[in-house]
């Protein structure tokens, strides 16, 4: 191996150094830079990681939109006063609030929160934009960057003080409606995880102490990482009424009657890129799916000096085929660069296919297709290539999701007591499912010793420990069980 093909490799383990072996594969892709120094916590998204998150942004856009939602951009900043009109959100949030105090040379009169979260800042315009039950639903959304001054470790996208991520947010006439809508966006973000980054996931709600501060209830979907820990993908929350009444949302009704809306909010956050590269890269690289690669194809010619003219005119038409079928093609035609080390390098790179071309493909009219991760090489005919690779998509996808699917599966265990679940956990990993009686300080016997807390519960009429028709009892401290907890340790 050539001193340019080591630099290009992975050093760490993935399974014995994950949080190292992340880092490099963030940095020696492309994907991240760490932010300048004495701003610890904030990264440098480079275009590479940057194309990931459009695709995802213009997946979720397209079905928000289809759904009734409008994008809409807010002032980044929010009153003191604004935030104190929701208590809770204050006293949620008040510990990670970057403030702002002075602007140029003079004092504000006024604190200044850099946002958050935005209820507090759109909420107040929702109420000037309703009036009436025909006004309703309302739904807008907007992408942004938000601030949370809490992470002590930056580890990208998974764990940075400033984050780029949507938040949709919703008035609705009835609590019902804003249960549907709830329930709406957690599904697209389910199909953001399963139909685009390959990715299965768990769906259900947080624990009522876990909830957004000011929601009724929370929803969640959550990943499972290849180390055992869960991510929390996206959450959707219905808020009740708090938010309208401490904002005045108010409407008449059919019957000329003044009624408080519903609302709701829901986000995803760059969070998701962080799943998509610790569940498919291995020890080569980046690994993604063909629906976000931000090249999908490489083309490598392969030539000696007396093949080189046929070799190159070959490559250039299946390269230009691909792109005007609206694949997104790449033509690696490097002089001073070796087939090796292209090909390390578009490993490392992540891209999904990669098309060999030499003299042998020229002369049978050819071409050697190979997949990332598996390096499975298929030799298929030159003619149809648009439609052929699209068929080694679908397959690329199915393997990835296959294999993020084998890691779920049988990681969810089940437990009967605290030593039980504890012992799970240390082993094993993965989600812990046992019987919980609701009461929060059940919660601290696990997340003391083990850093792992209940990510999720069923949802309500799916949970059968709901309700008196059962015998079952709390794992931890045997009163009577009222919910079906998923215990993990967590990003």
């Amino acid at each position: 191996m050539s001193d340019d093909d080591q630099e290009l490799g992975i050093t760490e383990s993935k399974s014995h150094n994950t949080g190292e072996w992340y880092a490099e594969v963030v940095q020696k892709a492309g994907l991240a830079d760490y932010g300048p120094e004495g701003m610890s916590g904030f990264i440098v998204t480079r275009p590479r990681a940057y194309a990931l998150w459009e695709r995802l942004q213009g997946f979720l856009d397209a079905k928000f939109k289809d759904t009734g939602v409008q994008n809409a951009y807010f002032p980044m900043f929010i009153p003191e006063s604004y935030l104190e009109r929701e208590k809770d959100i204050v006293e949620g949030f008040d510990p990670e609030v970057a403030w702002v105090t002075e602007a140029g040379n003079n004092e504000l009169e006024e604190r200044l929160a850099v946002r958050p979260t935005s209820e507090s800042i759109i909420t107040p315009y929702i109420s000037q934009w309703v009036r009436s039950h025909r006004d309703l639903p309302l739904r807008v959304n907007q992408w942004c960057s938000v601030v949370r001054w809490e992470a002590t470790e930056t580890k990208p996208f998974f764990r940075t003080k400033e984050f780029l991520w949507q938040e949709g947010h919703t008035a609705h006439a009835t609590s019902e409606d804003a249960w549907d809508e709830t329930m709406t966006r957690l599904d697209q973000y389910e199909s953001a995880y399963e139909d685009l980054l390959a990715i299965p996931v768990l769906k259900g709600q947080k624990p009522d102490h876990d909830t957004f501060p000011g929601a009724d209830t929370t929803t969640t979907v959550e990943a499972l990482m290849p180390d055992g820990k869960s991510v929390q993908g996206a959450t959707s929350h219905h808020l009740g009424r708090s938010f309208a009444e401490a904002f005045d949302i108010t409407f008449s009704d059919e019957e000329e009657n003044d009624r408080t809306a519903h609302t709701t909010s829901w986000g995803l956050s760059w969070r998701a890129l962080g799943a998509l590269i610790m569940t498919h890269s291995d020890e080569q690289g980046l690994v993604v799916p063909p629906t976000v690669a931000p090249e999908q194809v490489v083309v490598v010619p392969i030539w000696q000096e007396d093949t080189k003219e046929e070799v190159l005119a070959y490559a250039e038409g299946v390269a230009d085929d691909l792109g005007d079928a609206g694949v997104r093609v790449e033509l690696d035609d490097r002089d001073e660069r070796n087939p090796g080390f292209k090909f390390n390098e578009h490993e490392l790179n992540g891209v999904p296919l990669r098309i060999e071309i030499g003299p042998h493909e020229v002369d049978d009219d050819e071409l050697t297709l190979v997949h990332r991760p598996d390096g499975e090489s298929v030799v298929e005919d030159r003619e149809g290539v648009a439609e052929t690779v699209r068929d080694h998509f679908d397959e690329i996808y199915a393997k990835l999701y296959a294999a993020a699917e084998e890691t779920l599966d049988g990681e969810v265990r089940e437990a009967d007591d605290r030593a039980e679940i504890l012992g799970t956990l240390g082993q094993h990993g993965g989600y812990v499912k046992t019987a919980w009686c609701g009461d929060e300080d059940c919660e601290e016997p696990i997340k003391e010793p083990m850093a792992a807390e209940i990510v999720m519960v069923p949802f309500e009429d799916e949970d059968p420990l709901v309700g008196d028709d059962h015998d079952e009892t709390c794992a931890i401290c045997g009163d009577d069980a009222e919910r079906t907890a998923y215990f993990a340790k967590s990003y």
